[in-house]
C-alpha cells in the first residue's frame, strides 16, 4: 500500500523535509497499522531534523507523535483490534505520515472523550509533564518552582497540572502576549527574560530563598540563569535544548552554588517500560477528562507544510500545541 509521508532527506534546515510516497507493508506480528487523523509537532523533531539527535540513515521518517485508528493488527497482538482509537508518542521515527506500522506496546487506547486532534497534541508534551512533576521531582501542594518558557506547549500543560495540585509556578516568557497566555494557564508569576534579571526576580518572589527546582527545556541560553535561581540543595532539571546544548561545565561549581543537583531526563527513558508508558498516558488522560488540563491547539498545518511549521517553531512564534492535519 502506498501512503504519503514527510521524509528527512538529509540533516539540515526545514527544506530537507520532503513529501514523498512510500510503501507501507502489512504489520509485523507485534505491530498495529495506524491510519493517522492528526500528527503532533514537537521540538524534538527539530533536533532529529538538524542532526542534534541521531536518526537512522537518511532518507528516513520523522516525527514521534500521532493519533488515529487501527486498520490492521499483527498475528501476535491480543490487546488491540481493528477500529480501536489510539495515540502514541514514541520512537521509531515516522509519525509524519498518512499511516504507519508501530509496535503495539508503544501505543495506547485513546478514550472516546478525547479527540484525535487532542490526542496528537498532548501525548509527548503531556507525558513529559507527567514524568517531570510526578517522577523526576514529586511536586506537591505549596511548592514553588521555576519553569523556563512557560507559554510553550510543555509549559502551558505544566502550569495547569501544577496549579491543580496547589503548586506555584514562576514562569519565564519572551513577550507580554505570552505572559498573558501563561497566566491564563495558571502561572502565578511571570518573568520577562528578555529584559528582566531572572535570578534576581526569582529571589525577590521567594523572599531571597530561590526555588527548590527549575524545569528548563531551553538549554544553552537559560542554563546559567536557571542554576542561579536555585535554593541550596536545589534540583536543576534540564530536559531540552531549544537554544542549543548546555556547554561543558565544571561540576565543582555545583558545590560552590549550594550543593546543587542536576539531572538530564528524557521521555524515552521514563516511558521505556510499556507499563510505565501506559500509566503515564492514563494519568494524563484523567487530568484532561476531569478538566484540570485543557489542551490548547494554537497552530494547525497540513502535513505537507511541515517545513513551514518547523520554521515557526524555531522562531518561537508558536504557543501551546501545534498539530498537522492528515
Amino acid at each position: 500500500m502506498e501512503v504519503g509521508a514527510i521524509r528527512l532527506t538529509e540533516h539540515g534546515g526545514p527544506d530537507v523535509l520532503q513529501w514523498q510516497s512510500v510503501d507501507l507493508p502489512a504489520p509485523a506480528a507485534n505491530e498495529v497499522q495506524v491510519r493517522h487523523h492528526a500528527v503532533g509537532l514537537n521540538y524534538i523533531d527539530v533536533y532529529h531534523r538538524s542532526g542534534i539527535y541521531p536518526t537512522p540513515e537518511t532518507p528516513c521518517g520523522i516525527g514521534m507523535e500521532a493519533a488515529g485508528i487501527v486498520e490492521a493488527v499483527g498475528s501476535d497482538v491480543k490487546d488491540m483490534k481493528v477500529g480501536d482509537r489510539v495515540a502514541y508518542a514514541s520512537q521509531p521515527l515516522g509519525a509524519y505520515s498518512e499511516a504507519r506500522n508501530i509496535a503495539s506496546d508503544r501505543v495506547v487506547l485513546l478514550p472516546d472523550e478525547i479527540s484525535y486532534d487532542q490526542g496528537a497534541a498532548m501525548m509527548l508534551q503531556g507525558m513529559t509533564v507527567e514524568y517531570l512533576l510526578q517522577r523526576t521531582y514529586q511536586l506537591k501542594s505549596g511548592d514553588t518552582v521555576l519553569f523556563q518558557a512557560a507559554a510553550g506547549g510543555v509549559g502551558l500543560l505544566f502550569c495547569q497540572w501544577a496549579k491543580s495540585i496547589g503548586a506555584r509556578v514562576i514562569g519565564t516568557v519572551g513577550s507580554e502576549e505570552k505572559g498573558e497566555i501563561a497566566k491564563a494557564a495558571g502561572c502565578s508569576d511571570v518573568i520577562y527574560y528578555r529584559h528582566e534579571d531572572v535570578p534576581a526576580r526569582v529571589k525577590e518572589l521567594t523572599d531571597g530563598k530561590g526555588v527548590p527546582v527549575v524545569f528548563d527545556g531551553i538549554g544553552k541560553d537559560t542554563w546559567e540563569m536557571s542554576l542561579a535561581s536555585l535554593a541550596p540543595r536545589g534540583l536543576m532539571v534540564t530536559f531540552g535544548n531549544a537554544s542549543g546544548k548546555v556547554p561543558p561545565f565544571d561540576i565543582n561549581r555545583l558545590s560552590a552554588m549550594g550543593s546543587l543537583y542536576v539531572t538530564r531526563p528524557t521521555l524515552m527513558t521514563y516511558t521505556a517500560d510499556s507499563g510505565e508508558m501506559r500509566k503515564s498516558a492514563n494519568d494524563l488522560f484523567k487530568k484532561v477528562m476531569n478538566g484540570d488540563v485543557d489542551i490548547k491547539i494554537n497552530q494547525q498545518y497540513l502535513l505537507r507544510e511541515a517545513a513551514e511549521a518547523h520554521r515557526a517553531l524555531e522562531a518561537r512564534e508558536t504557543t501551546g500545541s501545534t498539530i498537522f492535519n492528515v
